[in-house]
């Protein structure tokens, strides 16, 4: 069976006939939202945007942010061409077993169910440490961490069974809210001339400044802030004329977040001064506060008042992407049951053609990635996020290296699409710099999730293993699924 064959009627208490998830539930802005919110911009900026800086390329790292745009934007050429062709809430697992074979995308179903459980994970890490510390702040009232990741999990199931336009309109708050001050903050920071230094544009923008101390490092980094903008294809069941509407999402998404992080960085490094930046980043590292890097000039410029809604806007951005998070492994879980590579109840829908049982599923896998942390008595924070982000940023660029040399491979068998940028020269060239950002990671890995050498090694291997097993699976369930290729 394909994964886009849909299964015969069943029902359960509460629920609808599966097979199709809720069709033109989502328009261009509503896949926009959805992709934004897995960015998590201000935890982006706040989370990476200083290391970038302190260990990195200094002043260079805006430079990073657009190279990195330019990868992406040449994957997503391919990636879209693909999408015309194959619409399936499981993406990558159908564009890469469309070009690839059936058991090359089991395999990379299980790195993308993997891949965004362990970065909502992470993010519950995050997230839980920040609620705590700002309960503690305003209350004085000290509740563990994992206390409030349970409680978000139960809350986030519930909005997910609720439907997609429910969380479509809850991100769209969030979204706006963490967009809007930075944003403004860069904007007013632009038309004031910057910082103590003027604007600094060469200083962030040439190519000496480009290359500057590592900048492979702040390459890996800045990749790593594309990650969930593929999440515009995996709604293309929902969306209002998905052939139209998920390539200009897609589009649309990868520039806003290029332009994004590319021009919010260099108002940064503009506010402190391009020659004072990599010792300001290093100062707030070392303190144990790189947010302050990020906060300090926009407290500076708004006034104290920004010191108490930054805090707040961090925990709901990282409620945001774990909503989103959520939605997108529930999806693939949803079409692999659909599939045949997993039980078929996981394609039941309820009476708002959500996945529910699948959200439940992937409700689940947090708790057990989760609360061994919490059980250990580990730091959510140095643990738990920085690892499992580590991880599923790997696991994902292996994705889009796979998806390139699939969308190749389709194209070149199908005939279905002759044009030559679309389906050769972009999905190689971003092929190419996948490969080469992947090279990266690896070799900067240990930096990436701020652990040792051993944690690092062991990571890593968890992502081949995941491709093994999916592998394995495509074979063991063979004589009942049909190949997707």
């Amino acid at each position: 069976m394909d994964s886009q064959t849909t299964l015969s009627p069943q029902t359960t208490d509460g629920a609808a006939e599966p097979g199709r998830l809720k069709p033109d539930s989502l328009g261009v802005l509503g896949i926009l939202f959805f992709v934004l919110s897995a960015q998590a911009p201000l935890t982006g900026v706040a989370g990476a945007v200083p290391i970038a800086v302190a260990i990195g390329s200094g002043a260079g790292v805006p430079a990073a942010y657009l190279a990195a745009g330019v990868i992406i934007l040449l994957f997503s050429v391919g990636f879209v061409a693909m999408g015309r062709h194959v619409v399936d809430a499981g993406a990558f697992y159908t564009y890469i077993g469309k070009g690839l074979g059936r058991p090359a995308g089991s395999g990379s179903a299980g790195i993308a169910l993997f891949a965004y459980c362990a970065v909502q994970a992470a993010m519950y890490g995050l997230y839980g440490a920040t609620l705590s510390g700002l309960v503690e702040h305003y209350s004085g009232v000290q509740v563990a961490w994992w206390v409030w990741a349970l409680a978000t999990m139960v809350l986030v199931q519930i909005l997910g069974a609720l439907g997609i336009e429910m969380g479509a309109k809850i991100l769209a708050v969030f979204v706006l809210a963490e967009f809007s001050i930075l944003l403004v903050f860069a904007l007013v920071t632009l038309f004031k001339g910057g910082g103590p230094e003027g604007l600094g544009f060469t200083d962030s923008f040439s190519p000496s400044a480009a290359l500057q101390g590592a900048p492979g490092v702040t390459l890996m980094f800045a990749v790593a802030s594309m990650f969930g903008f593929e999440a515009t294809a995996i709604y293309g069941e929902e969306a209002r004329e998905p052939r139209k509407t998920v390539p200009r999402a897609t589009y649309l998404s990868v520039a806003v977040i290029t332009g994004f992080f590319a021009f919010t960085s260099w108002m940064l490094v503009s506010a402190h001064g391009a020659s004072r930046a990599t010792g300001d980043a290093g100062t707030a590292l070392q303190s144990g506060a790189a947010t302050n890097f990020v906060f300090d000039p926009i407290i500076a410029l708004f006034g104290g008042w920004a010191g108490d809604v930054l805090p707040i806007l961090l925990a709901t951005s990282l409620f945001a992407g774990i909503l989103a998070f959520h939605n997108s492994a529930n999806r693939y879980l949803f079409s692999l049951g659909r599939g045949g590579l997993l039980p078929s109840r996981l394609a039941v829908l309820n009476r708002r053609h959500s996945p529910w049982l699948a959200g439940t599923v992937q409700t689940v896998l947090a708790v057990l990635l989760v609360m061994p942390f919490a059980v250990l008595g580990k730091d959510p924070v140095l643990t738990l996020f920085s690892w499992f982000s580590g991880v599923a940023v790997l696991g994902i660029m292996l994705l889009y290296f796979l998806t390139s040399v699939s969308v190749v491979v389709f194209f070149r068998r199908s005939r279905a699409d002759t044009r030559p940028w679309n389906t050769v020269i972009a999905p190689v060239l971003g092929a190419l710099g996948i490969a080469g950002a992947i090279w990266l990671i690896i070799a900067n890995f240990t930096t990436l999730i701020g652990g040792d050498v051993t944690t690092a090694v062991w990571l890593e291997i968890s992502v081949p293993v995941v491709l093994v097993l999916g592998i394995v699976a495509a074979r063991l369930t063979r004589s009942r699924v049909e190949p997707a290729g």
